[in-house]
């Protein structure tokens, strides 16, 4: 335990030595206001999590310490095959702000065996950042699982447009995040996006329309298009 003492006042030395209060000013513009923060960017993180290796144990404390920093990279460092149910659940209620919910489904939730259930099961949750993590993990794993088959993703889709009536900011636009997600990830799946959305186009909702019209812009853009037809 003193080894873990020792390097989480490394880390915090770090942290306070890179501080930096007008990228605090920053980044509540863009919505990021976590309760304390030393205004580390990400990039300077990720040189930390690496010096400091995958350590389960030290994730934890640095979770608890509860600072933006101190938890993004707990979901930097933490050990995916060692995250229980438990955990994922523990820590998904305590998401706060967009950021820290993107960056630990990003680095931790979407490596771990849990992955495509709390999808599943989050994205249908009441509270604002549940509901946004369960879609952000549906974008990151489309984005980050290459080997699993389209059934998978396609599986989301319905949930997609079931969900695409909360009016939430941070909901909404996860919700057009995973389902662009999916339609980028091959010629079958963007079939499969497109004909999600126009159904959603149909639905009598300002926060539907919105989201499907945007997802058709891209999914349909000449771009995206040649992307697919050339993997």
């Amino acid at each position: 335990m003193l080894e873990k003492e020792i390097k989480i006042k490394e880390i915090i030395k770090k942290l306070e030595s890179l501080s930096n209060p007008e990228a605090v000013k920053g980044m509540a513009r863009f919505g990021i206001t976590p309760k304390k923060t030393y205004g580390v960017s990400i990039p300077e993180l990720r040189r930390i999590a690496k010096e400091t290796g995958k350590d389960h144990e030290l994730a934890l404390i640095l979770w608890k310490i509860d600072t933006r920093e101190t938890r993004i990279l707990a979901s930097m460092i933490d050990e995916p095959e060692l995250v229980t149910e438990e955990q994922m659940e523990s820590w998904v209620k305590e998401f706060d702000y967009w950021e820290i919910c993107d960056q630990v489904c990003q680095n931790l939730f979407c490596r771990t065996k849990f992955a495509y259930q709390k999808a599943l099961e989050w994205s249908k949750r009441k509270e604002e950042f549940v509901k946004r993590a369960g879609f952000a993990l549906m974008a990151w794993l489309t984005f980050k699982d290459k080997k699993s088959e389209d059934e998978k993703f396609e599986k989301f889709l319905s949930v997609i447009k079931e969900q695409s009536t909360d009016g939430r900011n941070f909901v909404k636009k996860a919700v057009n995040w995973a389902l662009r997600q999916i339609g980028k990830r091959n010629i079958y799946l963007n079939k499969k996006a497109l004909e999600t959305a126009r159904k959603i186009q149909l639905i009598d909702s300002k926060t539907a329309k919105w989201i499907a019209k945007d997802a058709i812009k891209e999914l349909e853009s000449e771009k995206i298009q040649k992307k697919l037809k050339n993997k």
